[in-house]
This record gives structure tokens, C-alpha cells and sequence, in this order.
């Protein structure tokens, strides 16, 4: 006799353009192996992402029942695509530290600040805090900050 009962619950983290979700790779052999209808998350994921820009990679940390049901957790776009929007460029540094790509603001660490502060992750950290990591992270993609 097999053991019926809750097993846990597995995570899976992927990112994925906002409203581009589709059951092709990554999404669909991701969720398809622990089997999950990928179609019925890229419909619930594009509806949710609706009102985001199109293409703005979005990491989603989808949580995967033993029923085969999931819910999912959408988080802010990653810290360095952030800069590289806000700065205008398309890559980062090759050597940073050394070269320098482009320049954002302190209004622009701010307003990143501000986006990465909505995570569920980062609410018990405060706004200066998460604004010096982004100056970190923008030192590292060979972004410069001024003031």
C-alpha cells in the first residue's frame, strides 16, 4: 500500500519575459517534467504581467503541489538589467572597474531602490541599504554613479 499525504511542495525558479510567457523552453520542459500544464501557467503569468513592459525579464518562483496545482510569486526585474535600462546601454563592463559603460543618477539608484523595495524578500531592509547594493551592482557592470 502507497503513502498518500502532503509531500512537500517543490520550487522552481525561472525568468521569463513579462507577457511573452510561452510553453517553449525554458518554460514548458521545466514545468512539463514535474507535471505541470505549462499552458495554464504561461495564461496566468502573461495576465499577470500585462501592465509590465514587454521583455522585461521577470523572475518567478513557482511553487509545485504533489497535486500537480502551483501558485507562483512574481519578483522585480533583476538589479543589473535595472542599470543597464537606466543607463542606456546593452552589456555591462568587460573589465569593470576599469571601463565604464555609462552613468545613471542618484535619482536612478532611487528610483531602483524604490522597485527592488516592493520585493517580499527585501521589505524588512531599508532604502539606503538596498540603494547601496545597487551602487555596488552598478560599480560592477562598469556603471558609473554620480551625484
Amino acid at each position: 500500500m502507497s503513502k498518500k499525504g502532503g509531500g512537500a511542495a517543490s520550487i522552481l525558479k525561472l525568468i521569463v519575459p513579462a507577457g511573452k510567457a510561452m510553453p517553449s523552453p525554458p518554460v514548458g520542459p521545466a514545468l512539463g517534467q514535474r507535471g505541470v500544464k505549462s499552458m495554464d501557467f504561461c495564461k496566468q503569468f502573461n495576465d499577470r504581467t500585462k501592465d509590465l513592459i514587454t521583455e522585461t525579464p521577470t523572475p518567478v518562483a513557482i511553487s509545485i503541489k504533489p497535486d500537480r496545482t502551483f501558485t507562483f510569486d512574481i519578483k522585480s526585474p533583476p538589479t543589473s538589467w535595472l542599470l543597464k535600462k537606466a543607463a542606456g546601454v546593452a552589456k555591462g563592463a568587460s573589465q569593470p572597474g576599469k571601463d565604464i559603460v555609462g552613468t545613471v543618477s542618484l535619482k536612478h539608484i532611487y528610483a531602483i531602490g524604490q522597485i527592488k523595495s516592493k520585493d517580499p524578500a527585501m521589505s524588512h531592509i531599508a532604502l539606503h541599504k538596498i540603494c547601496k547594493s545597487v551602487i555596488s551592482t552598478a560599480k560592477s557592470a562598469g556603471i558609473k554613479v554620480v551625484h
